[in-house]
């Protein structure tokens, strides 16, 4: 991860020991006054039953005994009791933090076709382009071109990063109606993702921030290498809570906590939430999993029991940090939400239509999907 409304949205249930639940529009317009936005809304979970072969030989997946979402699934024990959240806000990050790192640049009506399948699966937010120069990630030169070519439904967040004030203008410019800030808890990885150290990337934040409120545009902010760094090794809970704590005091609704490289594990991360947790509102948090050492679900179980109810992932596991070398691709959306799923625990995403977006993207990139429930629900 890096480079990278009067009407609000549902809330999400509290678990067991949460406070009071809290969303992006409740927040804002607490702290900065109303502001114009549609009402969210979910729709229920529907699986598919045959495997067959559709157009270049990419096989759509038999799902016809995965756990369901909604009404009719098996509740488990565990959420029953209030040890999980009863639903989770799943944070599309494929077009954008999936896609960046990609070394042959992927044509535009891909991107939206994306996107547009995306918005059809029930998810409430994708994150769907980056402001930045395209001398630093060539990727996202067409951000302007994709943020007015997709279709936006009512009920979906389209959030785009934005680096810099010169950015958000760009965004807003393009339509934008919420936007992302990307910090890190490594004075060395700042340097090299936002060539500044992380005291001067908040200076920066405070330009947007300010943007920001005038326009009455929500904005969350990420947090890097959370669970360690490609350059310093092991990050101090301490630190990461000293970040997360300014980037909400500044007035971000949420903030996600990005584990880069994937080298966390479910200690490590349960130490980190603890801190940052005595500062930021756990209402306020998200997790963003890389799932380099195999340990992002286990990860985000942790977080789940902790009291976190937001989980950024990316359809197909797209993904890497262009910074970070070594990193694999976010935890596949796919597999979150079949464990989401088991759980009992309610997402509103059609599973079926997730894979065969995850199908798409993979033919159109000539690669295999690093989603493990769509590997193993493919009879080839």
């Amino acid at each position: 991860m890096a480079l990278l409304s009067p009407n609000p949205i549902t809330p999400v249930t509290s678990g067991a020991g949460r406070g009071p639940v809290q969303n992006k529009h409740a927040v804002f317009i607490q702290r900065h006054g109303p502001a114009e936005a549609p009402r969210y809304k979910v729709s229920g979970c529907r699986a598919a039953a045959q495997c067959r072969w559709r157009e270049g030989n990419m096989p759509q997946c038999d799902t016809g005994s995965l756990p369901r979402d909604g009404p009719r699934g098996q509740v488990s024990g565990a959420a029953a009791a209030g040890a999980f959240p009863k639903r989770v806000k799943v944070v599309e990050v494929g077009p954008r933090d999936g896609l960046q790192n990609e070394k042959n640049v992927v044509p535009t009506p891909v991107k939206i076709n994306l996107i547009n399948m995306l918005s059809e699966t029930g998810l409430q937010v994708i994150e769907t382009t980056s402001f930045v120069s395209p001398k630093w990630v060539p990727q996202m030169a067409d951000h302007t071109e994709v943020m007015q070519g997709i279709n936006k439904l009512p009920g979906i967040s389209y959030p785009v990063l934005t680096p810099n004030l010169k950015g958000f203008q760009a965004a807003v410019a393009a339509g934008a109606k919420e936007v992302s800030i990307f910090g890190a808890a490594s004075e060395l990885f700042t340097k090299k993702n936002i060539n500044c150290s992380i005291e001067e990337s908040l200076e920066r934040f405070d330009e947007v921030m300010t943007a920001a409120r005038a326009a009455s545009i929500p904005v969350r902010g990420y947090v890097s290498c959370v669970l360690g760094c490609p350059y310093e090794g092991k990050i101090s809970a301490a630190k990461v809570a000293e970040v997360s704590k300014k980037m909400y005091s500044m007035g971000c609704y949420e903030i996600s906590l990005g584990d880069t490289i994937g080298v966390g594990t479910p200690g490590s991360m349960k130490e980190m939430l603890t801190a940052v947790m005595k500062e930021v509102p756990v209402g306020a948090l998200a997790v963003h999993c890389h799932d380099t050492y195999g340990q992002a679900l286990a990860n985000i179980l942790v977080a789940l029991q902790m009291g976190v109810s937001v989980v950024d992932a990316s359809v197909a596991g797209l993904g890497g940090c262009p910074y970070a070398q070594g990193a694999s691709g976010n935890v596949a959306t796919e597999d979150l939400v079949y464990m989401l799923n088991g759980l009992g625990i309610h997402t509103g995403v059609d599973l079926q239509k997730l894979m065969d977006t995850g199908t798409f993207i993979c033919n159109a990139l000539n690669r295999r999907t690093n989603s493990k429930v769509s590997q193993a629900s493919c009879r080839l």
